[in-house]
């Protein structure tokens, strides 16, 4: 066991990188790992299990730095334990354009980190969804082959945030025990001391949610260490309030806000450096302590290799599976099975809501790939997100496929990202499209992370009718499409709805939304195509009798409209063409050459979508014409409501024919 002064040491190495990286960068906060390297030194060196010779090992425990503006805490231990890819010049270089160490924690950008965080609240949300998933995949392959624990570390921000009693919440519901958070208890915030802004009792707070809470002091490595071995050994999650000081050893800015967002200064430095007697330089460790800290880093190679070795023996099948699942690839015959999928819907033509021809390729797909795990936000009637093969998961059976994730957009979305993070699962759930405003902040990490979690968002239009404005989306499809790698799709029907699935679950680095109807639609993709023409983003699905005239772009429930304006068109003499735009995003991906030829040179170009204009200019240039909302929405039924705000083949037609004429 490591004495007092041996483990001292070691979190003075913590304590001094942080320091010593923040003042080099003249940026960061280096109170948080200041005040927490006694936490981070017991957990390192006592309890969790990891391997940094091989980091994406998949029994690994995960560490999880909710606070990730102490990012400097995690990139010390990290290099400090022998993370091969975290040198000490990576340190020297915190915050600097191209490093690994960036301001906050950045998912990919070096080997342990698990997860992006930042935005407070964000990785304890997601920590849900990483313990859910080691549950899940221990229920499908055993303690042998699955279990680990899930750590974090969160600060007074991420209790703030609201995020956060979502996600204790579900947590606390769902017994996910193999969850331990410590809490940062430091009273101190940006603008002062907690006590501005809140007096909440985060353990009561805790408790009421199912979980076991308590106190302990955070500087003092044996409570700590009892801590955490007390809950390891519960039945319910736990929170650990770990009392600390903020900035711990500066002179004068310890337990002050001074010590939370910037540099200490070379004063507070020097005076830390007396009062822990550290004598060493500028991001010199001595060589005892360093050597001491790679000894931990290696003391998880046993439990890797006896893993490895466990794995080795199982069935070969169960093996195959395993590691194809880790690996993130779909069943080998997924293909086929859609191709067979499209064939019979273009024979047999369902007149279906999206949200329905969703449910109906979740039927095929959850039979296909047993990794995916659906749920909803309490609307799961609504969302068409359950099929026969997902059974409720429960505190008793982690074993099934579906997550009642209660009303909380924002927690599920957060534990959509830990499921996918936690790897070996595809994850998706739904909500109302209106209700992507309280996902989105988790919605925008999976693209920033560059992760295959999968949004379902129904009630996608003034479609949806009596509920009202509230409820009616107008603006949201144009703000989703704003995220920077997020795939939004919006099928026209049952065949395009299938295809969008399709490429949802084949792109693994890239987030999807899928935008779905309330109404029925009919099936227009008749024919079947091998191919899958969602993918290219838009196409042709209606030629011009002639040289186009009009060319009418639309999608999802609008297709219908653009279809009955084309033969409007068409029988008054102007030959129109239609293009089906399921997904901006890879449109914009196609050749030049293709856009160009799609886009295609009718002197009209015209789009139709009940929802807001904004992003569609690219298509239909800034002359275009926009049949669409230009506001809010109105209760009323679907027959009246369409009608009402213009967004109909009779007033598509009519703008067209006014424009030829004008012309």
């Amino acid at each position: 066991m490591t004495s007092r002064e041996q483990h001292d040491r070691m979190a003075n190495a913590i304590r001094f990188l942080s320091m010593d990286a923040v003042e080099k960068a003249n940026s960061g906060h280096p109170g948080l790992p200041m005040g927490c390297a006694d936490i981070a030194t017991v957990l390192f060196t006592r309890f969790l299990k990891y391997d940094p010779k091989t980091p994406h090992w998949a029994d690994r425990d995960r560490f999880i730095l909710s606070a990730g503006h102490g990012s400097m805490l995690l990139y010390s231990l990290l290099h400090l334990t022998g993370y091969e890819d975290m040198t000490i010049d990576q340190i020297k270089h915190f915050r600097q354009l191209g490093s690994k160490t960036a301001g906050h924690p950045e998912y990919g950008h070096a080997t342990g980190i698990e997860t992006t965080t930042g935005p407070l609240g964000q990785g304890l949300a997601n920590s849900v969804g990483f313990a859910l998933g080691e549950r899940i995949m221990n229920a499908a392959f055993g303690n042998d082959l699955v279990d680990h624990y899930t750590y974090v570390l969160a600060g007074d921000g991420c209790l703030m945030e609201g995020v956060s009693q979502e996600a204790i919440a579900l947590a606390g519901h769902l017994k996910l025990n193999k969850l331990i958070v410590f809490w940062d208890n430091n009273n101190i915030s940006i603008d002062g001391p907690v006590s501005l802004s809140d007096n909440t009792d985060q353990v009561a707070r805790f408790q009421a949610s199912g979980w076991n809470a308590s106190h302990i002091d955070g500087t003092d490595p044996e409570a700590i260490a009892y801590a955490i071995e007390a809950a390891r050994h519960s039945d319910k999650p736990t929170m650990i309030a770990c009392k600390t000081t903020i900035g711990f050893g500066a002179p004068t800015k310890a337990g002050t806000n001074k010590a939370h967002g910037s540099p200490l200064g070379a004063d507070e430095i020097a005076g830390a450096r007396k009062f822990f007697n550290w004598d060493s330089p500028p991001f010199e460790i001595p060589a005892d302590i360093l050597d001491a800290w790679r000894t931990a880093g290696k003391a998880g190679v046993k439990a890797r290799t006896d893993w490895e070795g466990r794995l080795a023996k199982v069935d070969a099948k169960l093996k195959a599976e395993f590691e194809r699942r880790l690996a993130g690839k779909l069943p080998s015959n997924f293909d086929a099975v859609i191709a067979d999928y499209k064939k019979k819907l273009s024979t047999d033509k369902p007149k279906v809501a999206t949200r329905k021809s969703s449910e109906m390729a979740l039927e095929v797909i959850n039979g296909a790939v047993p990794e995916t795990i659906g749920g909803s936000a309490d609307l799961t009637g609504s969302n068409n997100t359950k099929t026969s093969q997902t059974k409720n998961i429960t505190p008793d059976d982690y074993g099934q496929r579906y997550v009642h994730y209660g009303i909380r957009e924002h927690g599920m979305a957060a534990a959509i990202n830990g499921l996918t993070l936690h790897g070996g699962l595809i994850a998706y759930g739904g909500t109302f499209m209106c209700f992507s405003d309280y996902a989105r902040p988790s919605m925008r990490l999976a693209s920033l992370m560059g992760i295959r979690s999968i949004f379902v968002m129904t009630h996608d239009s003034i479609g949806l009718g009596e509920d009202g404005p509230t409820h009616q989306p107008v603006e949201h499809l144009a703000a989703l499409r704003a995220i920077p790698n997020h795939n939004v799709f919006r099928p026209a029907d049952a065949v395009e709805t299938a295809e969008c699935w399709q490429i949802a679950l084949e792109s693994e680095r890239t987030p999807s939304t899928l935008a779905l109807t309330r109404q029925n639609l009919p099936t227009v993709r008749t024919e079947f195509s091998a191919k899958n023409l969602s993918s290219q983003g838009a196409y042709e699905l209606a030629a011009a009798s002639g040289e186009a005239a009009v060319t009418i772009f639309a999608t999802g429930s609008e297709i219908e409209i653009a279809l009955g304006a084309r033969d409007l068109l068409e029988k008054h003499g102007h030959p129109t063409r239609v293009v089906s735009v399921p997904c901006f995003e890879l449109f914009d991906q196609q050749s030049a050459d293709y856009r160009k030829k799609t886009i295609g040179n009718a002197p009209i170009r015209m789009a139709i979508e009940a929802g807001i204009r904004q992003g569609w200019d690219h298509l239909i240039g800034s002359d275009g014409i926009f049949i669409g909302m230009t506001g809010f929405g109105a209760s009323g039924t679907i027959e009246q409501l369409y009608p009402h705000f213009g967004i109909t083949a009779e007033a598509a037609a009519k703008a067209a024919e006014a424009r030829l004429h004008a012309k």
